[in-house]
C-alpha cells in the first residue's frame, strides 16, 4: 500500500475557464499541496501587486478550504511575495481562483527592456521597465493548493477564561530576556 492510498482524499470538482488552464496535480505522494499555475504572462513593477489568473474555478467540499500558498522556491529566490498568505478560497466560492502577488523590490532606477522571471534570471522584454520589475510568465508555477478541513467554531460567551501557563503573554512574549 502506497501514502496515497492512506491519506484522506476529498472530491473536488474543477472548472477550467480557460483553455490554457493547468488541472493540479500533486507532484509527489505524500505533498500537502498542488501548483498552482499562471494561465497569461504577468508584469510587475517594483513595490507593485499583480492579480495572476489561474483559469480555473474550483467547488470545494462543505467544511473544507483551499489554501493558497507560496511556492517555497520562488520565495527563496526571488523578492515576489503573495499578498495575503495563506489565501483562502471558501467552499462556496465559484469564481476563478487567482493569486495576489506583490513585488517587494525598491525601483532600481535603471530603465530598459530587461526585468526578471520567477528564477530570478534576465529575460528581454518589449515594453521599458524598471531592471527590478518581475515577468510571470504564462505556465509559471506561482503558488500552491493546498485543501484543508476547517471546523466550525461553537462560540460561547463566560465571564472568564481558563488559566494557562502564558496567560496574556503577546508579541514577543516567549523570546529571549
Amino acid at each position: 500500500m502506497n501514502a496515497t492510498n492512506q491519506r484522506l482524499v476529498a472530491k473536488v470538482h474543477i472548472k477550467r475557464l480557460h483553455p490554457d488552464a493547468v488541472i493540479p496535480r500533486y507532484a509527489r505522494d505524500m505533498d500537502a499541496g498542488f501548483d498552482l499555475v499562471a494561465v497569461e504572462d504577468a508584469l510587475i513593477l517594483p513595490g507593485e501587486s499583480a492579480k495572476i489568473p489561474t483559469g480555473l474555478a474550483f467547488a470545494i467540499p462543505a467544511g473544507y478550504e483551499l489554501q493558497v500558498r507560496p511556492r517555497s522556491g520562488i520565495s527563496a529566490k526571488t523578492k515576489l511575495r503573495l499578498s495575503n498568505a495563506p489565501g483562502t478560497i471558501d467552499a462556496g466560492y465559484r469564481g476563478e481562483v487567482c493569486v495576489l502577488v506583490d513585488n517587494t523590490r525598491t525601483p532600481s532606477g535603471e530603465v530598459g527592456t530587461v526585468c526578471l522571471d520567477v528564477s530570478e534570471q534576465l529575460v528581454t522584454i518589449q515594453d521599458e521597465v524598471d531592471r527590478h520589475s518581475y515577468l510571470i510568465r504564462k505556465g509559471d508555477r506561482i503558488a500552491q493548493g493546498v485543501l484543508a478541513i476547517v471546523p466550525l467554531a461553537d462560540f460561547v460567551e463566560v465571564e472568564e477564561l481558563d488559566e494557562t501557563e502564558r496567560g496574556t503573554g503577546g508579541f514577543g512574549s516567549s523570546g529571549v530576556k
